[in-house]
């Protein structure tokens, strides 16, 4: 590019901009007197709803409108209805399930299968688990594996589950 050329288009530019700039900077003032000349002229009218209208309005945008007095009445009813289902549910106590996965690998045999359930609180003793799994002969069905077992099962089915 030639030099004239170039310097041309930077004059071009910094004309454009300093008119756009008086331009600007010359009509900010204006504004703010215009809008107030226009809000002087202009009278602001006040619409007060009535109850009912109000709560039509937001009925038919899906609200719930109640007054104080019903909100309290409908709280009341919600309290007795809890009050009278509580007794029932503690007639019932809701007993805790403990479930424990017990990982057997090679080597282990009953005896630290009945400790390892002893220690999750599923079995009273060890010693009398492994104990039982010998008198049925199972001893020798341990696997090793990842077995399920719970609180609520009984003895015979945590052997059954683990001594397959």
């Amino acid at each position: 590019m030639r030099i004239n050329l170039l310097s041309s288009f930077a004059a071009g530019i910094l004309i454009a901009t300093t008119i756009s700039g008086i331009v600007y900077f010359s009509s900010t003032g204006d504004a703010p007197k215009t809008a107030a000349k226009i809000a002087t002229n202009q009278k602001t009218v006040k619409v007060q709803l009535s109850e009912n209208e109000m709560k039509q309005k937001l009925e038919t945008k899906s609200y719930v409108v109640q007054s104080k007095a019903e909100y309290d009445k409908n709280m009341k009813a919600a309290k007795a209805t809890v009050q009278k289902q509580a007794p029932a549910d503690d007639k019932k106590p809701a007993k805790e399930v403990t479930r424990v996965v017990v990982g057997i690998s090679d080597g282990m045999t009953s005896i630290d299968v009945g400790k390892m359930l002893e220690k999750a609180n599923l079995i009273p003793n060890g010693f009398n688990f492994s104990m039982d799994v010998e008198k049925k002969g199972l001893d020798k069905n341990l696997r090793p594996g990842i077995y399920v077992v719970d609180s609520e099962m009984s003895t015979d089915q945590m052997i059954t589950t683990i001594f397959k």
